[in-house]
């Protein structure tokens, strides 16, 4: 009984290992948090072991013995099931590594706290945070990744930590929200003369990297605001 977490491409889908392919190829079930965008990918590589959905409203036990979100746990237990009957499952996101800034590590959790004996085995692979690191130029011996920033509550208190920060910081921003977030980042003397990177749409067609300053950037982003975005901000 193992659950492989597979990291799969964060765009072009030629970005994918050997090792995971294999893996997709040998399980029993293959569990998307969008069943749509994982079924391109094994469309592609003409796999066709059964998926199934798991995202962030798929209910899971809960503390106090419940469930969380709306709905039994039937998914869940046919998980667990699934498990302890001796077969193998995959866990894959949307793109890059599950776990990281995703549902599927509240489901590893739970499995673990549930069936301690099963097999939890990484299968790496891309991650956009580390990919946009790695063309950076900023020195990532030590940074701070923080994920999405929260839409409303904590919002300005995240980015007063980021102000203070004595490591660079990873942001992960949408389309509908890069403008609101870089232009409240830049009302902070502390960053807004600070050297960024941002990075749209790693892997894609449309790929690009932009560097400088926020004031720099903006106009930039302005033009061309859609994709999916990673943010580094460079260390105090």
């Amino acid at each position: 009984m193992t659950l492989y977490i597979v990291a799969t491409p964060i765009g072009n889908l030629k970005d994918i290992t050997l090792r995971a392919l294999e893996i997709l190829k040998g399980v029993d079930l293959i569990l998307a948090e969008d069943t749509r965008v994982t079924r391109k990918l094994l469309d592609h590589y003409e796999i066709k072991v059964p998926l199934e959905s798991y995202h962030q409203h798929t209910p899971i036990p809960s503390a106090s013995g419940g469930a969380t979100g709306q709905g039994d746990l039937t998914k869940f237990n046919r998980i667990l099931d699934t498990l302890k009957n001796g077969k193998n499952i995959a866990l894959v996101t949307d793109a890059g590594t599950p776990g990281i800034n995703d549902p599927g590590g509240l489901l590893i959790e739970k499995i673990l706290e549930i069936a301690p004996e099963t097999n939890i085995i990484p299968i790496p692979g891309p991650n956009a945070a580390i990919t946009a690191l790695s063309a950076s130029g900023i020195n990532a011996d030590k940074f701070l990744f923080l994920g999405y920033p929260p839409h409303k509550k904590g919002r300005q208190t995240l980015f007063k930590k980021i102000a203070e920060s004595e490591y660079p910081v990873v942001l992960y921003e949408s389309t509908h929200r890069i403008m609101r977030t870089l232009q409240e980042l830049a009302e902070f003397d502390e960053i807004k003369e600070r050297k960024l990177i941002v990075a749209r749409e790693l892997t894609k067609q449309f790929e690009t990297i932009y560097r400088g300053t926020i004031n720099e950037i903006l106009p930039q982003i302005e033009k061309e605001s859609r994709g999916e975005f990673v943010i580094i901000i460079n260390a105090k």
